[in-house]
């Protein structure tokens, strides 16, 4: 049978092969170390988890909640807001509750989005970036991932020549998957451009606190007048570790608020209560949590630059994020990093992410979670320079020879 519309508007699942190799690996009794998903293996904290046993249970937690989120959590979101980067948000007017930043990404894009509307999203990017637009009947246009010059002049030729003129822009810093931080100064021209060209702009700071130069990441929202134009995305999946738990927000305009507001009416009655009230708890809490989450990271950064650079595979050092952007080392480059992350299941039993899963000037890349413990690290080290040591006899098992020389 022919496929439905939108199920053919999405390419077939690029991380399924590795996924297949992973699940055969295992039924065969290897110990994959899996640094693919991101997927935080770290607990929740602890206060938080007690203030959901708390609260679950009690009157009237059992019942519909608010698609929007509950006020309390509303307030301590623009409290966060208020406390993290001087950003003055109406917690009524400016602030949405999401069933992560996953979901609210693409119920603004339902909102936002008209058939054939044109958006300008990064590449390599998250796929929701792209693929929230695509379902929802837009265009996807492509522009560089590093905040800088090529950036602003793909921005340039986009507008120049997109017809139908575009309608949005995508950032996401510190990116995931490049890991690539940018600084206030890019938000300024960001929110100059955007002006200009009368863009909506939605800001993906799903990584604000996962940070290791004591150089915080900074909002868009700090921009003066950014209000106008934009709406943020943050997560508590990595700054709180509770991944599962699917609590994000978005913040901002006022418009484009409510736009994801009504869609969200009509489609969910926000998450559980009791996890609600325990997000607010994370929120309005004690911040050692979130240090430690951090410190956690940047120990397993180091463990695994130095580690992999010892076993033969130098690892560019992410200044935030949970991901390393990782270029293929030869002489496997020439195979592409779905097959390179096939092999490494394979041949070295460590799993990582394809970089084409992230669009095709992705493909020269693996991305690396930082989700296994340093220990484990070590260990997919060790795997890795057994594989580097025998690389050439085991690419020939895998590619003719004639594509390998």
């Amino acid at each position: 049978m022919e496929e439905f519309h939108r199920i053919r508007r999405l390419p077939p699942y690029v991380f399924e092969q590795v996924n297949r190799a992973k699940a055969a690996a295992r039924n065969a009794g290897a110990d994959i170390i899996d640094l693919g998903m991101g997927n935080p293996d770290l607990p929740a904290p602890a206060h938080v988890v007690e203030k959901l046993k708390e609260t679950a249970g009690k009157f009237r937690t059992d019942r519909y909640s608010a698609s929007k989120g509950i006020a309390g959590l509303r307030r301590a979101q623009a409290a966060y807001y208020g406390r993290r980067f001087s950003v003055k948000l109406n917690p009524d007017t400016q602030v949405v509750a999401t069933l992560g930043s996953k979901e609210g990404f693409a119920n603004v894009a339902q909102a936002i989005t008209a058939p054939g509307d044109v958006v300008l999203v990064p590449n390599p990017s998250y796929p929701i970036h792209a693929f929230g637009f695509l379902m929802a009947g837009g265009v996807i246009r492509s522009v560089p991932c590093e905040p800088g010059p090529e950036l602003f002049h793909a921005l340039e030729r986009a507008v120049m020549h997109s017809i139908p003129k575009p309608t949005a822009l995508v950032v996401c810093y510190p990116s995931n998957p490049t890991a690539a931080v940018a600084d206030l100064d890019f938000y300024k021209d960001v929110v100059a451009f955007a002006k200009k060209h009368d863009l909506i702009v939605l800001s993906d700071l799903a990584y604000a606190e996962v940070y290791f130069d004591d150089n915080p990441p900074p909002s868009i929202l700090q921009v003066p007048g950014a209000n106008d134009i934009a709406v943020e995305f943050t997560s508590m999946s990595k700054t709180f570790s509770m991944p599962g738990w699917r609590m994000g927000f978005a913040v901002g305009n006022e418009r484009i608020i409510a736009a994801l507001a009504r869609v969200k009416s009509y489609l969910d009655y926000g998450a559980f209560t009791p996890v609600q009230v325990a997000a607010t708890a994370a929120l309005n809490g004690p911040e050692d949590c979130i240090r430690e989450m951090r410190e956690t990271y940047k120990r397993r950064r180091d463990v695994l630059v130095e580690s992999f650079g010892r076993a033969g595979w130098e690892i560019p050092p992410p200044r935030a994020s949970m991901f390393a952007w990782c270029p293929i080392p030869k002489p496997f480059d020439t195979l592409g990093s779905i097959d390179f992350a096939t092999m490494l299941v394979e041949k070295a039993e460590v799993a990582v992410a394809p970089g084409l899963g992230f669009g095709e000037h992705g493909d020269g890349y693996v991305r690396i979670a930082l989700v296994e413990n340093e220990q484990r690290i070590r260990q997919a080290a060790r795997n890795l320079r057994r594989f580097l040591e025998t690389g050439p006899e085991k690419l020939h098992n895998v590619v003719p020879l004639a594509q390998s020389r």
